[in-house]
């Protein structure tokens, strides 16, 4: 009977510890910290953080909006430095990035925290959680580096949260992998200042950022930030040579108005040019706003065609699986070049960096080297 027990007793610690290595890292008992980059000293030991528009002055002991930086003694630091609360191969699909290395693992990390307050989050049970509050694994840059390696992945992307709260952990990260010849990817609100962003900028491949919406108003009601600085950020990124793509999340009532949608496309034609792809995609109730209808169907194929009718070339329509506007077509003959169904990809006629049919150029990065 004592030999039962304890069998069974080893099997649920084993079951545990299989569950926990899927699903619950463990919690280290020593958080790591280091110092933050971008601050600045203050009299009476305060600090002002300078790494987003938010600009927080901090006094000693406590933290900045993101909760993710906190100030000791003078010193701001950062408290989820290599600490991954998330680590997954993603299809590069998923970021979305349909113009960059189609096909291709994305080693995928992020951390607790960030510096919006979207209503709308998806994945707000990490993003709006202190560093205390989730498990996560020790994960230093040269580790993450090696994963993407072993797990056969081209790109690490830092996306799930708001990478840029991570930014001391991803700027080390990406300096390696650039090293090592692997592509660093970001999915970020783009809510960043101009310095350290031109900073990550020379070791940053390709980011895909969410234009939430069109006006200010929007975002200090949805998102508790502004819109400008976002503006900002696709100029830089434009202007610094990273590839790059938006994602628009379509709120019904909130941010479907034709007009506001054209404004934002003309923008994006005029700012970033007509081959700047656009991702309209579908929301879907959670967080704050479990009581909003999902995104109706028409709406995003009425955006889909705003955005055409503007000029944009590659637009498409996210989170509806099966639906025509998955494909990359070409802006010159438009037969499909890439043919997909979710996330994956079923028929590729892109050759050299050009259409098979018609040899149009299309814009995008297709092959890793």
């Amino acid at each position: 009977m004592k030999s039962l027990l304890r069998f069974i007793l080893v099997l649920v610690i084993f079951l545990g510890s299989i569950s926990a290595c899927l699903y619950s890292p463990r919690i280290h008992a020593q958080p790591l910290i280091k110092e933050a980059l971008f601050y600045d000293k203050l009299d009476d030991q305060k600090v002002q953080c300078q790494l987003c528009p938010r600009r927080c002055v901090i006094p000693a002991g406590r933290r900045g909006f993101c909760g993710v930086r906190e100030n000791r003694d003078g010193t701001l630091y950062t408290l989820v430095y290599a600490k991954a609360v998330a680590a997954a191969i993603d299809p590069i699909e998923k970021k979305p990035l349909f113009h960059f290395l189609p096909g291709a693992n994305a080693f995928s990390v992020a951390t607790a925290g960030c510096n919006l307050k979207c209503k709308f989050c998806q994945n707000w049970h990490i993003s709006q959680s202190l560093p205390e509050e989730v498990n996560y694994i020790h994960l230093e840059p040269q580790d993450l580096v090696r994963q993407a390696w072993e797990t056969n992945s081209p790109a690490i992307a830092y996306t799930y949260n708001e990478p840029t709260i991570f930014y001391e952990y991803m700027l080390e990260a990406a300096k390696l992998a650039r090293q090592e010849k692997i592509k660093n990817i970001m999915h970020s609100s783009g809510y960043i200042n101009p310095q350290p962003l031109r900073q990550l900028c020379q070791y940053l491949d390709a980011a895909n950022i969410d234009l939430k919406g069109f006006s200010d108003d929007y975002y200090k009601k949805l998102t508790e930030g502004s819109l400008n600085p976002v503006l900002e950020s696709l100029k830089i990124l434009k202007a610094e040579g990273v590839h790059l793509e938006i994602t628009n999340l379509v709120l019904p009532g909130y941010n479907d108005d034709p007009d506001l949608i054209q404004r934002m496309c003309l923008w994006i034609k005029e700012n970033l040019g007509a081959d700047t792809p656009l991702h309209f995609s579908r929301f879907s109730p959670m967080y704050k706003l479990t009581s909003l209808i999902p995104t109706p169907i028409e709406a995003l194929e009425r955006a889909r065609a705003i955005a055409m009718g503007c000029g944009l070339k590659y637009v498409y329509i996210g989170n509806v699986p099966g639906h025509p506007a998955e494909n990359t077509y070409c802006p010159n003959c438009k037969k499909i070049l890439i043919a997909r169904k979710g996330y994956f990809i079923q028929e590729n006629n892109i050759e050299s960096g050009r259409c098979k049919f018609c040899g149009e150029k299309i814009a995008g990065k297709w092959y890793a080297k």
